[in-house]
């Protein structure tokens, strides 16, 4: 079983009925899963992490900050289960590492010059576009 980065207790578990293979056994035993975290109000995630996490959720998140998590992919309810948390971590994994602040730098000297000649060459081609002169 798969261990969630957050507390278990902050996890919602409800279980349904799944579509798909699993033959007469999809008819009668839940085994989706709908997991909810509720991101906005946990305290085991510092506010940084926080506001990372809700921006990657995406639409997983809903108005209130929580986190809805289906998994329907395997047969089994337990499988479904690690599968949300599994989820739910990689998301939270990611919102986890900072992103690095770029740093401006000035354009190099020869950057400058091969603008400035690219620039020239297509005023050239532009400019002999025009209809020809024959005043002569």
């Amino acid at each position: 079983m798969t261990e969630p980065l957050v507390p278990e207790d902050e996890l919602e578990f409800r279980y349904f009925r799944a579509g798909g293979p699993g033959g007469q056994n999809v008819n009668k035993v839940s085994t989706a899963v709908h997991m909810r975290f509720d991101a906005a109000r946990s305290p085991s995630l510092d506010e940084a992490v926080r506001t990372r996490l809700m921006k990657a959720a995406g639409s997983r998140l809903t108005n209130e900050g929580v986190i809805q998590i289906t998994a329907t992919r395997f047969r089994t309810q337990e499988r479904n289960r690690d599968d949300a948390v599994e989820r739910l971590n990689a998301l939270i994994e990611k919102a986890r590492i900072a992103p690095v602040k770029r740093i401006r730098t000035k354009p190099t000297k020869g950057s400058k010059e091969r603008r400035l000649q690219a620039k020239a060459g297509r005023s050239k081609i532009k400019a002999g576009r025009g209809r020809p002169d024959f005043s002569d």
